[in-house]
């Protein structure tokens, strides 16, 4: 699902060929699945999709777009390269012009825009200090675009409820597991124990957001879908640690797509409000 293994510099010598006006876009398509799941389900908690919405959801892309070039930029800082501070500024100005407006008609949301802005803060921080992949910065950077969920929410009501942080607690729990399961490629992080750990723990938790009652019983068990992926790992670890990186993508997509598709139906009434 996540392409950390790939760098976000990948022949960064053809890239910087490209003409000022040719766009940039983030190479890690993962992201882009993880925003998407964190959208649906905030709309399907709000149980309505309005003009806001779609705006809620281009502010989120151009924001994951201006994260690519600015990253970029930062890691090359010794050498400028126009082009990515063109595009980080313009995805950047919008998401920002695009954000004032919303913010202004649901100022609930400047809450979540803060903590955004503290998640861009951290992510500089641990690229200048070179520690943007370590498992630490990873799970953060997953909440960060899990609190899509929340902005599409407040978006769509005007407020934030304890439901909703708790289905962003859960998106967060489930797209961050696959910083474990990704490392596992990894002869370094190959060791399943961090990612039993994490997964005893994130259940756990999910126990605890039923238990406090910011889930439902069934949005509970949608976070199950990351033990069905680990167990499957478990047994097919040898095809999973060596097979091309295209499969895994596939895999993990497939394990997304499931759990988005559950969690959005268990927050849906059984008929739409008209």
């Amino acid at each position: 699902m996540t392409s950390s293994s790939i760098s976000a510099l990948a022949d960064p010598v053809v890239r910087s060929r490209k003409p000022l006006y040719w766009p940039t876009f983030s190479p890690e398509h993962g992201v882009i699945l993880v925003l998407a799941g964190s959208l649906l389900t905030g709309a399907s908690l709000a149980q309505t999709w309005t003009g806001g919405t779609w705006l809620a959801c281009l502010v989120g892309f151009l924001g994951l777009q201006a994260e690519h070039p600015l990253i970029v930029q930062i890691k090359q800082r010794r050498s400028w390269k126009p082009r990515y501070l063109l595009w980080a500024g313009l995805y950047g100005g919008v998401a920002i012009a695009i954000t004032t407006y919303l913010t202004y008609r649901h100022p609930v949301l400047w809450w979540i825009c803060g903590g955004a802005v503290i998640a861009m803060g951290f992510d500089i921080v641990a690229v200048l200090n070179r520690r943007q992949k370590t498992i630490d910065t990873e799970i953060l950077m997953f909440s960060a675009i899990c609190m899509a969920t929340l902005f599409v929410y407040g978006t769509n009501t005007d407020t934030i409820t304890l439901q909703a942080l708790g289905l962003w607690l859960l998106n967060s729990l489930f797209f961050a597991s696959a910083v474990f399961t990704i490392k596992l490629r990894k002869v370094k992080t190959s060791s399943l124990q961090g990612s039993l750990v994490y997964h005893c723990v994130a259940i756990a938790l999910a126990e605890i957001l039923y238990s406090l009652g910011w889930l439902s019983l069934l949005t509970a068990l949608t976070l199950g879908i990351t033990l069905l992926k680990l167990a499957v790992i478990i047994v097919f670890r040898d095809w999973y640690c060596n097979c091309r990186f295209e499969y895994i993508a596939r895999f993990e997509t497939y394990f997304a797509l499931t759990y988005t598709a559950l969690a959005c139906l268990t927050v849906l009434p059984e008929y739409l409000p008209t």
